[in-house]
């Protein structure tokens, strides 16, 4: 692998700097939400997408909005709704009566960051209208390949407890998000301050006026994400991973394991995630740190596990803990 010259290098080290600032900025608009902003991030770097589950309330629409205010990126979002159609979210074709022709009319996932809302609400149809976006990094209309703006970066919310008229996201669709993060209800003092921020006159909708300022940009993404495919991962951590995911697909608790990409994925999520912290190599705990968010969405349990209250966090830190830790 070629190493950075020392041009590059000089702009991953001002990447690395200026994606640091941003969660700052976001934490001016949204509090106590550091790792959802840290998988996208990462998400953003590795080329992959990222599924947030919370409860109403837990500002995930306003963290996607102050992430792409801090990046100075676009922003797009879609409420999926049970009659939201393909073409709503991709585009079509229109005729334009004064050139007697068809044109275009790109849809919002022509954006660098889209913001799917309750991606569970819309059928399978017009769920599987992201896959050729999340894969490809192309729509196609009428046969005609159309490449989408970069960087791309879906991040799609879901509602954990409420389950009527929704349509659960198939597998295979699942396996298409780098990572999936969990929003917690906050903490009592971050509540507080939530309340303080709001009392003070803080309007959600006006990220300008809470200070959110943009302190990175697309050329960081890209230097960031250059610097990441460089990040050196040794035969012992790459043996370490695998281990790992194999693990899962003979754990007695689980119906469905981690794939191939579950690994890959794994890989590019660690390295991201070490290089953020000011290495170029990865450890074995860079690996533990990301493998609930890369691997958790991807596994299924037993029906009989799930009745004895098995989760699936708890059945990954016990594969992990059955693998040896290289040194």
């Amino acid at each position: 692998m070629t190493p950075l010259s020392p041009e590059e290098h000089e702009a991953a080290e001002r990447a690395r700097q200026a994606l640091g600032e941003v969660r700052g900025e976001v934490a001016k608009a949204v509090v106590g939400q550091d790792a959802a902003v840290s998988a996208l991030v990462i998400g953003l770097l590795s080329r992959g997408h990222v599924l947030l589950e919370g409860v109403p309330g837990v500002a995930k629409t306003l963290l996607v909005r102050a992430l792409a205010a801090a990046l100075a990126i676009d922003t797009k979002r879609v409420q999926f709704t049970p009659d939201l159609m393909p073409g709503d979210i991709t585009g079509s074709l229109v005729f334009d009566a004064g050139t007697s022709e068809f044109t275009f009319r790109p849809g919002p996932v022509f954006t660098n960051l889209l913001l799917a809302d309750e991606i569970n609400r819309t059928p399978p149809k017009t769920q599987s209208a992201l896959l050729e976006a999340m894969e490809e990094r192309q729509v196609s209309i009428d046969g005609t390949p159309r490449p989408l703006p970069q960087p791309f970066l879906v991040a799609a919310t879901q509602n954990p407890v409420e389950y009527e008229g929704t349509y659960p996201l198939p597998e295979a669709q699942l396996d298409r998000f780098l990572m999936k993060v969990l929003l917690p209800l906050p903490a009592r003092d971050a509540e507080l301050e939530v309340l303080r921020r709001h009392a003070a006159g803080f309007d959600p909708k006006d990220l300008r006026a809470a200070g959110v300022r943009a302190v990175a940009g697309p050329a960081d993404l890209e230097a960031g994400a250059q610097a990441v495919r460089r990040v050196q991962v040794g035969s012992d951590v790459a043996s370490y991973i695998v281990d790992v995911a194999r693990a899962t697909r003979t754990s007695p608790s689980l119906s469905l394991g981690a794939s191939p990409r579950a690994t890959t994925a794994l890989l590019a999520t660690s390295r991201a995630w070490a290089w953020l912290n000011g290495r170029d190599f990865v450890t074995p705990d860079d690996v533990k740190a990301m493998t609930v968010p890369t691997l958790a969405h991807r596994l299924q349990l037993r029906p009989e596990a799930e009745l004895e209250g098995v989760g699936v966090a708890t059945v990954l830190d016990s594969a992990i803990g059955s693998v040896p830790v290289p040194r």
